[in-house]
């Protein structure tokens, strides 16, 4: 049928990212990077983009979607910085927190990620989302049927998607922790049965 974002499916509608996800703007809390030093940990600290650090607290816990405030808050071809993310973190205040309401997170980030939202972006030498910018984006919104039929087969992947992403993470951390140990001696490795491979020949 006919709507303003042109043909849509029977029984869906349109409806505006601020009518169907939940914002937690108001929660998050930046910290310097003094500040993380002194506080180093296991919870990943969350920027517009990426994850800065690991820290000793966490403000949310659960999944979530992360849409880049300022800096880098689009892709080259035009679509919103997106970060899915499951278990415990913090966020500072330079990306938009947001859970699904209406659809569930993970429909709103696949979503999210299929839309060009250059129009909603202002500010020249700091290009920005506004939360009220964000709220104003339209999307199809599916019948509940479907809804659920797609998160039965999307959110195991998503799932598992985001824990190899968390491994690596916390094995990034490990290394750059233990690599200068290693290089200064402080660790001896010299007992260790480290078999390595042959060189090729």
């Amino acid at each position: 049928m006919d709507s303003e974002l042109g043909p849509i499916p029977e029984g869906w509608e349109v409806a505006n990212i601020g009518t169907v996800a939940k914002n937690f703007d108001r929660l998050r809390k930046p910290l310097s990077g003094m500040e993380r030093a002194f506080r180093s940990g296991v919870y990943p600290y969350f920027g517009a983009a990426r994850i800065f650090d690991y820290i000793d607290d966490f403000i949310f816990d659960g999944t979530y979607l992360l849409v880049a405030e300022d800096g880098s808050v689009v892709t080259s071809d035009g679509r919103p910085v997106l970060q899915y993310v499951k278990g415990k973190f913090w966020a500072n205040n330079h990306t938009h927190v947001l859970q699904g309401d209406r659809i569930s997170t993970e429909y709103l980030y696949l979503l999210l990620a299929s839309i060009k939202v250059t129009g909603y972006v202002t500010g020249a030498a700091q290009p920005k989302i506004t939360q009220a910018n964000l709220n104003r984006i339209p999307c199809p919104v599916p019948t509940s049927q479907i809804a659920l039929a797609f998160d039965e087969i999307v959110k195991p992947i998503l799932a598992q998607v985001t824990n190899v992403a968390s491994q690596i993470g916390i094995l990034g951390s490990t290394r750059d922790l233990l690599l200068p140990r290693l290089i200064s001696g402080e660790i001896d490795v010299a007992e260790l049965n480290i078999v390595l491979p042959e060189a090729a020949a």
